[in-house]
């Protein structure tokens, strides 16, 4: 059964993670459409929200095609497909060339999403990283190690719909993966959704507004590793 919207589908994801609900729990969102699910989750558990900046880098002359990722902090952590790079014939001054593009990119996204707003403190706490649904696997991959570098007690990806196969992927990444539907086959994220019209920055701020800055955050405006 398709989502109705990202908001609906929000609120499906909190009823499924409620047993971390008591765990400290940090909401972690991979902008843009993370965002409105993740709100959803942090709302229903009075829980800090956040972002977690990160790009897909996609395959010249063919951008929806993931290559790899690449994720903020003051060592970047990159993800590579080696698959596509080398079906692709990527050459490594070319993948070089977009990391750096999107890089830039991010530290845009850092400061206009941002901000002077204090990264929200995730060591020792569980945080729960969200998207709003999971091709590939390879932004999602880079996200979750970022976030394990953070040192949280416990990291739990959760997502309303990704294939199957990727899912398992990717549970060697986490604690604990949860995903409403994983359709076979699986055609593409916007499938499983009535609405999937695309989020915009000024709605992923205004997100933002509605959740103050956590008072155990960090006193920096600098992004954590």
């Amino acid at each position: 059964m398709p989502f109705l919207n990202r908001v609906e589908a929000g609120r499906r994801l909190a009823r499924a993670l409620t047993e971390w609900r008591g765990e400290d729990p940090v909401i972690l969102a991979l902008p843009r459409g993370g965002v409105p699910v993740a709100a959803e989750i942090a709302a229903a558990f009075a829980a800090p929200l956040d972002l977690v900046l990160v790009r897909k880098l996609g395959v010249p002359r063919q951008p929806e095609l993931a290559m790899g990722a690449v994720v903020d902090g003051a060592e970047p952590i990159t993800v590579r497909n080696e698959d596509v790079i080398a079906g692709a014939q990527i050459a490594p001054a070319d993948f070089e060339a977009v990391r750096a593009r999107e890089l830039v990119e991010i530290e845009r996204r850092r400061r206009f999403y941002l901000g002077s707003r204090p990264p929200v403190r995730v060591e020792g706490r569980c945080a729960i990283v969200v998207d709003d649904g999971i091709a590939t696997g390879a932004t999602v991959r880079a996200a979750l190690r970022a976030i394990r570098r953070r040192a949280p007690a416990r990291l739990v990806l959760a997502t309303p719909v990704a294939p199957r196969d990727v899912v398992a992927d990717l549970s060697d990444e986490a604690d604990a993966v949860v995903c409403l539907e994983t359709p076979e086959p699986f055609w593409a994220v916007g499938a499983a959704y009535l609405d999937f019209d695309q989020v915009e920055d000024e709605a992923v701020i205004a997100t933002l507004a509605r959740f103050p800055p956590d008072e155990g955050s960090a006193r920096s405006s600098a992004p954590q590793p």
